[in-house]
């Protein structure tokens, strides 16, 4: 079975105090004045610090909107434990499902698309978007409980691919949001490659 890290890490001291100060004044900002009125200059004043500092460790406006979006993005939590691995999923598929289908959730994907796209057009290869490793993390969680419950459990990846996929995919694609049900079938589905897989030893 596939290991996620899931120390990813924040930076600290002065670093991680910048970061901070730029997050809020940016959410702040976007809050105040919507997404088309926000520049660099704007936010750097409502954070304290100059427009350089904001250029040197972010580049573009795109690529900062793309960082305090993963940032939100990043889980405050363990999925809830129900008991089972098919509840565990079923509760955190529902839940994964209403905050990407929200206004805000929306907005942090296209967000962080938006970066990506931008480092194509210039020719860049993209860096691995670190939602996909805060997801991974998450069902890993997931799965490790099964396996320590002695129940058959799903690779991370196969979530990954026929559960988390499609819902990203209906979110940004979609003519309508995924309804419940059929999450719920994807979950259903993706269990039916569930096998039992043996505990190490911690």
């Amino acid at each position: 079975m596939t290991t996620i890290n899931r120390a990813i890490p924040r930076p600290g001291g002065r670093s991680a105090r910048v970061q901070a100060a730029v997050h809020q004044a940016t959410l702040a900002l976007l809050a105040q004045h919507g997404r088309a009125a926000l520049t660099v200059p704007l936010i750097a004043a409502r954070a304290g610090v100059t427009p350089s500092t904001i250029y040197r460790r972010w580049g573009e406006l795109g690529d900062l909107l793309a960082d305090v979006a993963v940032e939100r993005l990043r889980p405050d939590a363990d999925p809830a434990d129900t008991g089972s691995v098919v509840g565990d999923l079923l509760a955190w598929v529902e839940q994964y499902r209403d905050e990407m289908s929200s206004e805000v959730g929306l907005g942090m994907m296209l967000d962080v698309l938006s970066a990506r796209r931008g480092s194509l057009a210039e020719g860049k290869v993209p860096v691995p978007c670190q939602c996909a490793a805060f997801t991974a993390a998450q069902i890993e969680t997931i799965v490790e409980r099964g396996v320590r419950r002695g129940e058959p459990v799903p690779e991370v990846g196969a979530v990954m691919d026929t559960v988390v996929s499609p819902i990203v995919y209906r979110t940004l694609f979609g003519a309508a949001p995924m309804a419940p049900a059929y999450a719920q079938a994807l979950v259903e589905a993706c269990m039916r490659t569930a096998r039992k897989v043996e505990a190490t030893a911690a």
